[in-house]
């Protein structure tokens, strides 16, 4: 299934996509697709003609993200061996974890914003895997059984902030909008290999990020089997599992995003966003 959540903030209606591509209205099924609700899709959703339900125009509509505000949003860092090289770091040995605030949590088109106290304002283009049930010290080859589907996520990042203020990557990560969302939850049965998707993101029209997952260092099964070592992950929560090369800061010079700036990304089958920079008010 292709799920989605339309409207404004705090008013979203739960929809699925039909087979001519046409969102309709699953509320009077599921109220919501929340933590509380993901494990219950599958179920309330699974066999129902979906044509025969109100069809949502979308024209002018907000996307909302896929997911209701998720519990924990984890990420992957120099998961992609070409990113770590333009980073200039070292490939690493096992999986580098590390969290973005659920503040930062958003749909895939609203604005990127800006304050002013930033001055290497990133992009990174990333999958994102959904947990559907509760998962703790699992092996590589249950893991995928607990992933409920992928989206697209631009794990925005404020590079000073990261790597020039001391501490933990969560500092350069966490701004409120630093992780748009969506469009679309693909569930994982109309994903057949998530480590042969093409991903790309433009800025200004321009090519920034061209990609595949199949060249990830660390895949989805190893990712989720690895931290259900350390953590419970919950249903609901999003793993973002890093970006291909192409980065702002890998770039010689670096190059930034500014005030006004279009940032357009997408994977296959996975759906497109575009956010603009926007100032703080």
């Amino acid at each position: 299934m292709k799920l989605l959540r339309a409207g404004n903030i705090g008013q979203e209606r739960p929809c699925a996509v039909d087979g001519n591509g046409i969102a309709r209205d699953v509320s009077a099924l599921i109220g919501d697709f929340t933590p509380d609700t993901v494990g219950e899709i599958a179920a309330r959703l699974g066999g129902v003609d979906l044509t025969a339900l109100p069809a949502v125009d979308l024209k002018g509509v907000r996307i909302g993200p896929p997911i209701s505000q998720p519990r924990n949003i984890w990420c992957i860092g120099l998961n992609y061996s070409d990113h770590a090289a333009e980073a200039g770091l070292p490939v690493p040995a096992e999986p580098i974890l590390f969290n973005k605030s659920s503040a930062t949590y958003c749909g895939p088109n609203d604005p990127i914003l800006y304050s002013r106290q930033m001055t290497k304002l990133d992009w990174e283009v990333e999958l994102g895997v959904v947990i559907g049930k509760r998962v703790l010290d699992v092996a590589p080859e249950r893991a995928l059984d607990h992933v409920l589907g992928y989206t697209v996520v631009n794990d925005v990042s404020e590079r000073a902030w990261q790597m020039e203020r001391g501490g933990q990557w969560v500092k350069g990560k966490s701004y409120p909008n630093f992780c748009p969302t969506g469009p679309y939850l693909v569930t994982a049965d109309e994903v057949p290999d998530p480590q042969n998707l093409s991903m790309w993101l433009d800025v200004g029209g321009t090519r920034m990020q061209t990609g595949s997952t199949r060249n990830m260092i660390f895949d989805v099964r190893t990712i989720v089997a690895y931290m259900s070592e350390f953590c419970q992950l919950e249903p609901g929560d999003l793993i973002c599992t890093g970006t291909p090369p192409g980065v702002g800061a890998g770039m010689k010079p670096p190059r930034y995003l500014a005030v006004g700036e279009v940032v357009e990304l997408g994977i296959e089958g996975l759906g497109q966003q575009r956010q603009v920079v926007e100032p703080v008010r």
